[in-house]
């Protein structure tokens, strides 16, 4: 067997279509079926059920298909000593980040990034955490950005900063009049929240555990915008939490209204994760450097509670 059979495998297992495995692999069908149906006959055994809708993988099949994953990426890493070696850092590198660290963390160091290693093409996407884990362990990306510890022992993460979580106040709050606050002071029920699906929300809602929700009362709000969240608080709507970094480019006069928690203050960790593959980790270890480098200028905390972005039940 060779390593692109079980990278058409691979494709089969993770779309269970041929047709579009086929497509994913820049292949034609029959020849990706041609080259499965000669490891199947390899090794004496289906690999597939082809009789269920989407196909399925068989009991063996699904053994196998998890040690072609560590054999193509261990294949994978013949390259990388090479190029390394050779001091090549270059070629296509994909990185998801989260859409709350997106519009701040991406300005500050892309350009730096790409000026320095101007070999590497960036191919980047927004995407929310848990798209990021799916694609990192199919292979579809190769690094992320995103807020953590995931707690999932298949991806490796490196701490890049910790941002603290500031609280936008509206005039005539109860709580305006205070220079800094406790969490005790936030009421769940007057938190404008980020919809479902981001991280900085679970973190809100896992800052606030010990406050259960209660029925809002006139209106339920679906928002990926903090810039939208700020705009009802102004409204008298209630109150909102932000990451640190978004509000360095507030107005003057919303700054004014931002309430920073006392020590040690809630904050989340932000990290570059990536597969236990390590695959193009010279590539990693660079965005690491570069990001490292420009955020130590704009962020330095170090009395901090770490607050979990996974939801908790």
């Amino acid at each position: 067997m060779t390593i692109t059979q079980l990278q058409y495998v691979l494709a089969v297992a993770e779309y269970k279509n041929f047709t579009l495995a086929a497509d994913k692999c820049f292949v034609t069908q029959p020849t990706l079926s041609m080259q499965i149906q000669k490891i199947e006959e390899e090794l004496n055994i289906l690999i597939f059920d082809r009789s269920k809708k989407p196909i399925q993988l068989t009991a063996i099949g699904q053994k196998i298909v998890e040690q072609a994953k560590n054999i193509v990426n261990e294949a994978g890493k013949i390259k990388d000593i090479v190029e390394y070696q050779k001091g090549f850092i270059g070629g296509e590198f994909r990185i998801g980040i989260i859409p709350t660290i997106m519009p701040t963390i991406l300005p500050m160091f892309l350009n730096n990034f790409i000026k320095k290693y101007p070999k590497i093409k960036l191919i980047i996407e927004e995407l929310n955490t848990n798209e990021i884990i799916t694609r990192l362990k199919n292979g579809h990306l190769d690094a992320a950005i995103a807020a953590t510890p995931l707690e999932d022992e298949k991806i490796k993460e490196i701490v890049l900063y910790y941002e603290p979580f500031v609280a936008y106040i509206p005039d005539n709050h109860s709580v305006s009049n205070k220079t800094e606050i406790e969490i005790s002071d936030l009421n769940i029920d007057e938190i404008l929240l980020l919809q479902d699906g981001h991280c900085f929300r679970d973190g809100i809602l896992n800052l606030c555990k010990n406050q259960k929700m209660g029925a809002k009362n006139s209106f339920q709000l679906e928002s990926g915008s903090f810039e939208t969240l700020i705009k009802l608080a102004d409204e008298g709507l209630g109150t909102t939490l932000l990451p640190y970094l978004h509000t360095l480019d507030l107005s003057e006069k919303n700054k004014l209204k931002l309430r920073q928690f006392k020590e040690p203050k809630p904050a989340r960790e932000v990290s570059l994760i990536y597969p236990q593959s390590e695959l193009k980790i010279h590539i990693i270890d660079a965005l690491r450097n570069t990001i490292s480098g420009v955020v130590k200028g704009a962020i330095a905390f170090q009395n901090v509670q770490i607050i979990s972005p996974i939801q908790k039940k």
